[in-house]
């Protein structure tokens, strides 16, 4: 590890292990499912291959994530470890945190649809939608997440196929948005495209939730 605090404090150890740049974006795409390396390039654009490689030992050192091989032994995958996927929650909790500083936009920056798959987890987080089961779609700069209702809460993942009972078509702040609560639907209708069924989007975004008054404030 190139980064060691001295310090014994369970932020500084967990720093220790995972507050050097780009490693916990490494755990968020491993969040996603298992990667082959190829994979985290891609979903790291900006990381020089020596420091992706040299990351990835880092953690696997730590325990955080293991190598996996697949069956024929031709493909080799990298996967959290049971405690590596224990930082879903902490990477959740800075999700939700961002919000003041992600409602302003992109600037510039890169997006890609497949984060969604774990930024709104995090924002619908103790969301429940009452009534039927729905699956609907997010689509976004060319990719499209799945959202259904359960009777645990709100599942978000790739499209597996099954009939959506609406599409919506957005940009990224505004979906973004709309799980935090900063938007409601109303405010975004003029904004938006939707194929299918509205009343089925507004079982996802119409619920209520409660932000931190900075979200509120925000600039």
């Amino acid at each position: 590890m190139s980064r060691d605090y001295g310090q014994y404090c369970g932020l500084a150890r967990a720093l220790d292990v995972v507050g050097d740049r780009w490693n916990l974006l490494i755990v968020r795409q491993l969040l996603m499912g298992p990667a082959r390396y190829r994979d985290l390039r891609a979903g790291l654009s900006g990381i020089a291959t020596n420091l992706l490689t040299d990351r990835l030992r880092d953690l696997e050192t730590a325990g955080v994530l293991e190598r996996q091989v697949s069956d024929d032994g031709k493909a080799l995958s990298y996967a959290l470890t049971p405690w590596g996927a224990q930082l879903r929650e902490p990477i959740y909790a800075l999700v939700r945190w961002s919000t003041p500083l992600m409602v302003r936009g992109p600037q510039g920056d890169e997006f890609r649809a497949e984060w969604l798959r774990l930024a709104l987890p995090a924002l619908f987080a103790d969301r429940v939608p009452a009534g039927p089961s729905v699956a609907v779609g997010i689509a976004v700069d060319g990719g499209t997440v799945q959202l259904q209702t359960t009777e645990a809460g709100i599942e978000v993942g790739e499209p597996d196929g099954r009939p959506l009972d609406a599409v919506l078509h957005t940009e990224a702040p505004i979906v973004l948005g709309l799980a935090a609560g900063v938007l409601s639907f109303d405010d975004v209708m003029a904004l938006v495209e939707i194929d299918g069924d509205q009343s089925a989007l507004r079982k996802f975004f119409d619920a209520p939730t409660t932000l931190p008054d900075t979200v509120c404030g925000a600039r």
